[in-house]
């Protein structure tokens, strides 16, 4: 005797109706009643007296429906109580971010979500964006966090931030008394920018080429820390993204100018691998991550499987098979 059958019984005594617990049970109306009549074939007597309308609840049907329906709600629970030690079971999410990402906004994420599921280790680790994206396609990480992330068939992308890029100089430099300034105004000046294997630095380098805008570059660095570190010793202005000098500028050793004529937006998105099912785990931390109200891009849980968005991987020292 399968629980399947004990359920469709109790579906069809509690529901008063053979076509509604069949509906509930996406099966015909017609197997409803066969398995029925198989029940009592099992037991030797009659469950339901048909032969009046609605169909009556016999005495050996009301002693087989009160057992029936604890064995029903206990399988259930089982059932219930099996998935939840499963999910559980994969106790960490693991996280692979790029620098500038990890830095900036992970330690907040990460300890919002360990107040909230005590029970779950989220295990962050900080990589070039192409060691980034080979953890994740390899399955060494859950997740992975970059800039302009590209989505393959063997990769999906969930956007989530959009960044603003600023001029960042020392509070000495020319431009630092400008409030904003259009990419021609950086005609001239020296440039600390990034290196060209980054995507960051090609994407910056074609926005300066189309605007026909050319800096004297003095330098060249694969993440934002070391740019910003040159920058405080007035070697130069940079652009970079605006939340991740905001420590620096409130601390009084760098400035940002704003431009007026161009908005230039570096893109950071969530990878994972596609047609992999994530873990409930690593599904409460993504969704934890795009709730936050200073995402522009905000989705739902039956959406994280589905959103995808073509970009190149980055990262402060941060690239894909060729990526910032």
């Amino acid at each position: 005797m399968q629980i399947r059958a004990l359920k469709i019984f109790c579906d069809v005594v509690t529901r008063r109706s053979f076509s509604k617990a069949a509906e509930d049970n996406g099966i015909t109306q017609s197997a409803a009643s066969q398995t029925i009549h198989q029940i009592e074939s099992h037991f030797g007597t009659k469950l339901l007296d048909r032969s009046k309308r609605p169909f009556v609840v016999t005495e050996e049907g009301k002693v087989c429906f009160d057992h029936c329906i604890k064995l029903v709600r206990q399988f259930d629970e089982l059932i219930a109580r099996l998935n939840n030690v499963h999910s559980h079971s994969a106790d960490t999410v693991k996280v692979a971010s790029i620098y500038s990402v990890g830095l900036s906004y992970m330690k907040q994420f990460v300890q919002r979500f360990t107040e909230l599921n005590p029970e779950i280790n989220v295990q962050l680790e900080y990589h070039h964006p192409s060691e980034v994206y080979n953890l994740v396609k390899s399955g060494g990480a859950d997740l992975g966090l970059l800039s302009y992330p590209t989505a393959t068939h063997t990769m999906a992308v969930i956007p989530w931030r959009e960044e603003e890029m600023v001029v960042v100089v020392a509070p000495g430099h020319p431009l630092a008394s400008d409030k904003s300034v259009a990419l021609q105004d950086l005609n001239g000046f020296d440039m600390i920018g990034f290196d060209q294997n980054l995507r960051i630095g090609q994407e910056i380098n074609r926005v300066l080429a189309d605007t026909n805008t050319t800096p004297n570059v003095v330098m060249e660095f694969d993440n934002i820390e070391t740019l910003k570190r040159a920058i405080e010793i007035n070697a130069g202005f940079s652009i970079l993204p605006k939340a991740h000098v905001q420590r620096e500028v409130a601390g009084g050793t760098l400035t940002t100018v704003e431009f007026h004529s161009h908005s230039l937006l570096r893109p950071v998105g969530i990878i994972h691998r596609e047609n992999i099912k994530l873990g409930a785990n690593t599904e409460n931390f993504i969704e934890l991550l795009i709730g936050d109200t200073h995402t522009p891009t905000l989705t739902t849980h039956h959406q994280i499987n589905s959103l995808k968005q073509q970009s190149d991987l980055d990262s402060q020292s941060e690239v894909m098979p060729s990526s910032k």
